[in-house]
């Protein structure tokens, strides 16, 4: 009898050789009657699938890099718990790129990804900026790529973002019905895709509810904690805010801690709402109400997004966005 093989398999059973690899993978999309029907046959025909000749003859790596720009922020930390477990479903591992939002960080760690030390990649990006078209000079052998939360707009590639203009419209609605008349949005990078976003909805909500926008109380901050310190603690002795909306979790950590030094009483003398995903926020003093974005969700999504792209079942160039909604957590923080 001729050895049996993948090819020689999936013609027995009518169906494609990615449905076969993916059942011995035990990939969580193949139907359970399907993936046994799969394995019985193959037992019937005395096949054993060769992983490791499968990899050499397809140069897969069985790895795929995460590029995020930090992880600290405990965001970050819990989309990649979800990517790695869509990773590891489908027989792969993952690489962790930090750039700590350095664009010469991001691109070299591209360029070298692109020597086969992986088979795709899944971003949360740093340089929006700069010129982004080094990721089109790879042309047809770019490898497949996903963005997830911050993404290129200019760059066609699959993402899974979540709905922050929505969100960042009713933290500042929350903020106003709670009271508040002088917000202040405290960011990071307001040239971010979702820093400009979150910033819009700030902007509208205050309009809606006729409060004039001031320029001023746009704060902008930095990564370091020592001049977000001297930044927050000027901002509320200068421009008084009577709410401060951050634009992530690190600026009402900063917020918290000017409070305290300066002896504002939150949330009595000042409201504060964070996009955060932390989970000890309602143990925090007053508990913090947050915006809270499905971080392992949209790891998760992007992920599978990637996985779709390497089973050959998607164009890796497709304009496929996905939007998952966050959800504003009342605490505290900002009761009256």
């Amino acid at each position: 009898m001729d050895s049996i093989n993948i090819k020689k398999l999936a013609e027995a059973l009518n169906l494609s050789t990615s449905t076969i690899s993916r059942a011995f993978r035990d990939n969580s999309d193949i139907n359970g009657a399907t993936k046994a029907l799969i394995l019985t046959k193959a037992r019937e025909l005395n096949y054993q699938p060769n992983h490791y000749a499968s990899n050499l003859r397809e140069q897969k790596s069985k790895t795929i890099a995460v590029i995020v720009p930090e992880l600290a922020n405990n965001y970050f930390s819990q989309a990649i718990h979800g990517i790695e477990r869509v990773a590891r479903e489908n027989g792969y591992h993952i690489l962790i790129y930090v750039t700590d939002d350095d664009y010469k960080k991001e691109v070299n760690f591209i360029r070298h990804l692109h020597n086969g030390r992986a088979d795709g990649i899944v971003m949360s990006v740093s340089g929006e900026a700069n010129d982004h078209n080094y990721l089109n000079k790879f042309g047809a052998k770019r490898l497949p790529l996903v963005f997830f939360d911050r993404i290129y707009e200019d760059i066609e590639t699959p993402r899974v973002i979540t709905n922050d203009y929505n969100s960042s419209f009713s933290a500042t609605e929350h903020l106003i019905e709670q009271g508040c008349k002088r917000i202040a949005y405290m960011v990071i990078n307001k040239s971010l895709s979702i820093g400009k976003t979150r910033m819009q909805g700030y902007i509208d909500a205050l309009q809606k509810h006729h409060i004039a926008f001031e320029e001023n109380l746009i704060v902008d901050c930095s990564n370091s904690y020592e001049e977000n310190s001297i930044i927050v603690k000027q901002a509320l002795t200068e421009l008084k805010p009577d709410g401060v909306f951050t634009s992530v979790e690190r600026l009402a950590f900063a917020t918290y801690y000017a409070c305290y030094d300066l002896n504002i009483n939150i949330p009595k003398d000042l409201k504060i709402i964070s996009f955060s995903s932390l989970e000890i926020a309602p143990l925090l003093n007053p508990s913090l109400t947050t915006i809270t974005q499905p971080a392992t969700e949209i790891g998760e999504q992007a992920a599978k997004l990637l996985f779709t792209i390497l089973d050959g079942d998607v164009d890796k160039n497709m304009a496929n966005e996905i939007v998952l909604q966050s959800k504003i957590i009342k605490r505290n923080s900002t009761s009256n």
